[in-house]
């Protein structure tokens, strides 16, 4: 485990390639119950390189009418998110420090040619509370950096079953996915890179 700037934790190889299996088909469930669907910028509506969705009591959308934000049902059903499930809040309870449960777990799928930009997890109220993020699938490189998007910024690859947790003064760092590496991982038959993200969004 290397301890990062700011309090960023990475955790290389934390789930061996039964839990990322099972992993996948829990998030091949919420997928079903909840389709991938296009977020756009807010202003601009231009379409972001990610799909998306959610479990949880809230979930993060993003339009170009009212920008970013937390809500209870899905933009394009209108129906409640699937619940967390209980491998997710388990992972929480053992890293995160934290004595709540997350309220909200992004579900974004990366295609070889998507990528991040560098940004703020923000939205939240709670921001004592670490946003805990999991690796599936194609490695990525990954880049953090400080409390302005000026800061100088670094960069480190992460890769199939790897978790990285930001919390403490990193809980605001500027962070995002450079690049996707096709090919580097064979638990997505048709390539790829999933990512969660746990967070708590109220006090």
């Amino acid at each position: 485990m290397a301890t990062l700037l700011n309090g960023i934790r990475h955790l290389p190889g934390y789930l061996d390639r039964p839990a990322q299996e099972n992993l996948v088909e829990i998030i091949r469930r919420i997928v079903a119950e909840a389709p991938l669907y296009t977020p756009a910028m807010p202003g601009t509506g231009k379409p972001m390189s990610v799909r998306m969705t959610n479990c949880g009591q809230l979930g993060w959308v993003t339009d170009k009418e009212r920008g970013y934000r937390y809500q209870s049902t899905h933009p394009a059903t209108g129906k409640p998110w699937p619940a967390i499930p209980t491998e997710l809040m388990a992972l929480w309870e053992k890293l995160a420090g934290y004595s709540k449960p997350p309220e909200a777990c992004l579900v974004n799928f990366y295609s070889d040619d998507a990528k991040m930009g560098l940004h703020q997890d923000k939205d939240e109220t709670e921001l004592a509370a670490p946003v805990l993020s999991i690796s599936l699938g194609n490695s990525c490189l990954f880049r953090v950096g400080g409390l302005d998007r000026k800061d100088p910024t670094g960069s480190f690859k992460l890769q199939s079953g790897d978790i990285v947790l930001l919390g403490g003064e990193g809980r605001l760092a500027f962070h995002g996915v450079d690049r996707i590496y096709p090919s580097t991982s064979t638990l997505l038959k048709n390539g790829g890179r999933i990512n969660l993200t746990l967070r708590r969004v109220n006090p």
